[in-house]
């Protein structure tokens, strides 16, 4: 049980892909200049990153490594993860349209988002057992989803500030993001 949870928090905070890893910048400053877009896109991750962690083991350890094929993994992945993307973005823009809209072209790069593809290749790197590979899917994707909202919420409570024009957009958002980064490195004695 310490196993899971020293994977729980290591992974939310101490090696968190954004910040720690840098892992997913496009679509971390794309969606996050509202919190409600941020969430969406947050949920979205996690749903595709879980999932594709599952089925991406399930393939590893009971075809690639059983026909000994194991250099096709990240074709094979790529196939899985984009695959439950185009899914995602079919039920989102039936039942969630309003979403589907905000996100706008950040949804299909869900596709190309290097977190999911890390995410998947990493439980294989680390050996993990399917309980491993499902907490460490769900903690890696919540991290994710933790930096979306809390750079959205930043960014939010700063738009409107007096600024320099050269700060505005992008740069106040990388220079936000590497502030996180810091903060979040406190955490590395956990």
């Amino acid at each position: 049980m310490s196993g899971l949870i020293s994977i729980i928090i290591g992974t939310i905070f101490v090696s968190n892909y954004v910040l720690g890893q840098f892992l997913g910048i496009c679509p971390t400053l794309g969606v996050t200049s509202k919190v409600e877009t941020a969430t969406g896109m947050g949920f979205a991750v996690v749903f595709v990153i879980t999932l594709a962690s599952l089925i991406t083991w399930i393939i590893q350890y009971y075809l690639l490594e059983k026909f000994n094929i194991q250099y096709l993994q990240t074709v094979v992945f790529i196939l899985v993860i984009a695959t439950l993307v185009q899914s995602v973005e079919a039920v989102m823009k039936k039942s969630l349209p309003s979403l589907y809209a905000a996100l706008g072209v950040y949804l299909p790069l869900i596709t190309t988002n290097c977190v999911v593809l890390g995410v998947a290749i990493k439980v294989i790197d680390n050996g993990y057992n399917l309980i491993q590979t499902l907490v460490y899917a769900i903690s890696a994707s919540v991290g994710f989803m933790l930096a979306l909202l809390i750079l959205a919420f930043l960014r939010e409570k700063t738009q409107d500030n007096d600024m320099p024009e050269a700060f505005k957009g992008a740069p106040l958002s990388l220079i936000t993001l590497g502030l996180m980064s810091i903060a979040f490195m406190g955490f590395a004695g956990l």
